[in-house]
Formats: structure tokens, C-alpha cells, sequence
């Protein structure tokens, strides 16, 4: 099967940056020239869009996984797009979403109902969490602060 045929199969599947789709053609076992030849032809498709993958992530992230602007950031660049084309995405994303209300959603999630945080280990661990979905530290600070006023 050539290469291009493999990258048609693998965008069908699902939306991926151009440097997903040469690692995966490239560990399929096709040379650089076959590489560089579908890619091509791909993009030329426009079946290879690094800004649509780019907010197709966004989206994914922030409406599915509901993470912060930082972590979905992280997450596009991974991805192999450039910074400034992440950025333009995350951006975009949460034009419309208010990251105040996201955060709380996070918090509510992992309290399991429950209003306060319990004790400090907790106030730790949910700190740990939030930062690790992308949160800004600053705000994930009041708002597990705002919870433990609740005692």
C-alpha cells in the first residue's frame, strides 16, 4: 500500500497534524521521498489542516475534558503545531467559554458533591489536580480557598 493510501486511512479515522501523519507513515515502514510525496498530496486535499486539528483539540479539551487554557495549549503542541497556531486555537476555544465556570465545574467534579474540602491533604491534592488540567494557579488558589471558608 503506498503512503498516501496509509495517510488517507489514518485521516479517515481521525483529525492529525502533518508531523502525526509522517511519524505514522514513517513507522509504517515508508521512506522519506513516499513521506514527503503524500503529505503533499494531502495537504493539497486539504485533508491535512494543522489549524483545524489545532481547534479540534481545543474543542475536545475544553468541552469533553474541561481543561484549562494552559493544558489545552500543551496539548495542541504536542500534537506537533506551532505555538502561534496553538495559541490562535486556545484562544478561539475559549472566546466563548468562561474559564471561572470551567474551573468550578473541575473542582465540583472531583468534591463529588460535597461543598467543602475537608482537610489539608485534600486542599493538596485538588491543587495538584487543577494545575495539572491547565488551571492558573493564582485562580485555583481562590477558588479552593473560597471552598475551605466553607467549614
Amino acid at each position: 500500500m503506498s503512503a498516501y493510501d496509509d495517510g488517507v486511512k489514518m485521516l479517515a479515522r481521525r483529525e492529525l497534524s502533518e508531523l502525526q501523519v509522517r511519524q505514522r507513515l514513517a513507522r509504517k515502514g515508508h521512506d522519506r521521498a513516499a513521506i514527503d510525496e503524500a503529505v503533499a498530496r494531502l495537504r493539497e486535499a486539504r485533508a491535512i489542516d494543522d489549524a483545524r486539528v489545532a481547534e479540534a483539540i481545543a474543542r475536545t479539551e475544553t468541552s469533553v475534558r474541561r481543561r484549562g487554557k494552559i493544558r489545552v495549549r500543551l496539548q495542541i503542541e504536542r500534537a506537533g503545531i506551532s505555538r502561534a497556531m496553538a495559541a490562535h486555537a486556545v484562544n478561539e476555544a475559549f472566546d466563548g467559554i468562561d474559564d471561572e465556570t470551567l474551573l468550578q465545574a473541575s473542582l465540583a467534579k472531583r468534591l463529588r458533591g460535597r461543598d467543602a474540602i475537608t482537610d489539608e491533604r485534600e486542599f493538596q491534592r485538588l491543587y495538584r489536580y487543577l494545575i495539572g488540567q491547565g488551571f492558573e494557579s493564582d485562580r485555583v488558589l481562590r477558588a479552593l480557598e473560597a471552598r475551605r471558608r466553607l467549614k
